[in-house]
Formats: C-alpha cells, sequence, structure tokens
C-alpha cells in the first residue's frame, strides 16, 4: 500500500485495474480481427466490469460469510473490496449477465464476444494474483522448496499486530509454519499456461460459438481445483472439502460439456456478415443504400489470409447464405 496524501492505493486494486486494461485491449483486438467493430469490447465493458466486480464480492462474501456474520464480526468490512476478496465465479457468472445486456443492445451474440475475451480474461487473472503476494495472502501449506514463500509479522503504526495493512520491520520472526506453498504463483502460471493453450486452439480449430471460452473455462478450473485443495486459509467446507473445490469441479463438466455439444452448430461466426447485416438493416430502415466495407482478415488465423493475387470467385451463393444465416442472428439478437 502507498498513500498520497490521504488517500491509500493499494497494490492489489492498481493490478485488478491493469488486468481489466488488458483483457479490453485483448479482446478489441481479436474482436476486430475477426471483423468487428472497433469501440465494440470497450462498450460491452461498460457493463459488464461493474457487474463483475459486484457478483465477483458477493460470491466472497456469500462463500466466506463467517468473516464478516458473526459474533464480533462488522458486516460492514463487507463493503471493504479494497481489502482483497473477489470470487472468480461471481464475477463471470454477474459480469456475463452485463456483457449480455450490452450485447443484446447492440444486437451482437455473446458467444462470439466470450471467444474473443477468453485469453485476455485469464491473463488478467493471472496479473490479480500477484495482489495476493502483496497482501501475503492465499498460500499453502509448509514447504521446504527453494520457491517457499517467507512470510513475517507485521504490525500497523500502534504497533499491533495487523497482517494485512501493517508492515514487516527487520528483525521481525517468521509466521510459524513458514515458508509455505506460494499457491497463487501457482495458478499465476497456470493461468498463462491456459491462455496460451486458446490462443494456440483458436488458431488450430477456428473455435467459436462460445468454444474458446468453454476451453479456457474448462482448463482454468481443471488447475483450480488441484491448487485450491492446497491452500490453507479459512474456507467454507462442504462434505470436507473446500466450496471452491466442488465450485471447480461442477464448473469443469459444464464446460466440458458445452465445448462438446456446441461444435454443432457449425463453423466459427463469420463477424464480418453479422456486422454487415446489422448495418444493412439500420440502412434499410432509414432507407439507405447498404454500406459496403472489405471482409477483414483474421489476425488470429495466419491460415485465413488469402495467398497473393487471388481473388474470390464470383456468382458463388455461399457469402449470401452466410449473410441471411448471420442475419436472423441479429434479428434474433443471440
Amino acid at each position: 500500500m502507498w498513500e498520497v496524501g490521504p488517500i491509500a492505493i493499494r497494490a492489489y486494486a492498481l493490478l485488478i485495474i491493469a488486468g481489466i486494461v488488458l483483457a479490453i485491449w485483448w479482446g478489441s483486438r481479436r474482436w476486430v480481427a475477426r471483423g468487428g467493430e472497433p469501440g465494440t469490447i470497450t462498450d460491452i465493458a461498460v457493463f459488464a466490469v461493474p457487474f463483475g466486480l459486484v457478483g465477483g464480492r458477493l460470491y466472497h462474501v456469500i462463500t466466506d460469510y463467517h468473516r464478516y456474520f458473526g459474533e464480533g464480526k462488522n458486516p460492514v468490512d463487507a463493503l471493504r473490496i479494497w481489502d482483497g476478496g473477489l470470487g472468480i465465479w461471481g464475477a463471470i457468472a454477474l459480469g456475463g449477465v452485463g456483457a449480455w445486456i450490452a450485447c443484446r443492445r447492440r444486437h451482437i451474440p455473446l458467444p462470439a464476444v466470450a471467444d474473443a475475451i477468453a485469453p485476455g480474461i485469464v491473463v488478467a487473472q493471472a496479473i490479480g494474483r500477484l495482489g495476493n503476494w502483496f497482501n501475503q495472502e492465499l498460500y499453502g501449506s509448509s514447504t521446504d522448496l527453494p520457491w517457499g514463500l517467507e512470510i513475517y509479522t507485521r504490525v500497523n503504526d500502534a504497533g499491533q499486530l495487523d497482517m494485512l495493512n501493517g508492515v514487516a520491520l527487520p528483525g521481525h520472526e517468521q509466521i510459524i509454519g513458514s515458508p509455505f506453498h506460494p499457491t497463487f504463483l501457482y495458478e499465476l502460471l497456470w493461468n498463462l499456461v491456459v491462455a496460451a493453450l486458446v490462443v494456440w486452439a483458436d488458431r488450430r480449430f477456428r473455435l467459436g460459438h462460445g468454444r474458446a471460452f468453454a476451453l479456457y473455462v474448462a482448463g482454468y478450473t481443471l488447475g483450480r481445483t488441484w491448487i485450491e485443495m492446497m491452500r490453507i486459509d479459512d474456507a467454507t467446507h462442504v462434505f470436507g472439502v473446500r466450496v471452491n473445490v466442488w465450485v471447480s469441479i461442477l464448473v469443469f463438466l459444464g464446460a466440458l460439456l458445452y465445448f462438446v455439444v456446441a461444435r454443432r452448430r457449425g463453423p466459427r461466426e463469420d463477424i464480418a456478415a453479422l456486422v454487415d447485416a446489422l448495418a444493412a438493416a439500420k440502412a434499410g430502415s432509414a432507407g439507405q443504400p447498404k454500406p459496403e466495407r472489405p471482409k477483414p482478415v483474421d489476425a488470429d488465423d495466419p491460415e485465413s489470409r488469402p495467398p497473393s493475387g487471388s481473388s474470390e470467385p464470383s456468382g458463388s451463393s455461399e457469402p449470401e447464405e452466410a449473410a441471411t444465416g448471420d442475419r436472423r442472428e441479429v434479428e434474433r439478437g443471440e
């Protein structure tokens, strides 16, 4: 934590913001590369980010209610989001609701947007995990490995023990059990691997209809399950197992099922055709001619670039059929 006059600036908050900015920037580039309009992801983020922050905090407070409610607890602390405590599944769930509202307003399919932002989200999660290092929290059991995390006692200005807001000074002792497994570091590295996997699979198989997002969810939860089981911080247990382990298992199975079933919906959406269909619909209602624009090249798929000097055959009915199908999606607002 740093202080600028009366304002306290916390590393945890700065890293969360940095992750959000990166996710929007990368998601925007991927969306435009697929044929989407610039600025679309930013507009959607205006809805998704606030919803996600609220959802993340609600999930944390619900699953760790013992921290805020009960004898000797202050329920107002549940609002102190700057002290840490965001549940990723609440953030994804309620953030998805915000994104869905924005997509409905713009008449674009939510699954296509989810595919564009998937790798950016998991890298944002990796960045956010660095905040756990600054807060000295969410570590695992004791270890003698070279990368074990040493945790020292912290005291505040009054000389009282304060592990969150205090400062570790020279001569302070390590807490009992130190050093520990840096489970937040394990998750950070795992998330980067998942991001690379999603980008590779998306390029190789041209994933669409939310399958890239499902792959991110499945990959993340697979790692979160075993990492969560290593942690020793207080948590709500169900049948003797941490609640986030159960959630990760259930979400993994749901994501895997969706990844398989969504394949039946066919090849990746033609975002350029969706945008053109929407533009044509708007122009038609205004009595104006349909605007023309070149079809963009997918920057995430170098193989999609046509060879030099080649041109599309004329008279083909496939583009018209694709545009007709995409226009139906626009009208439904899927």
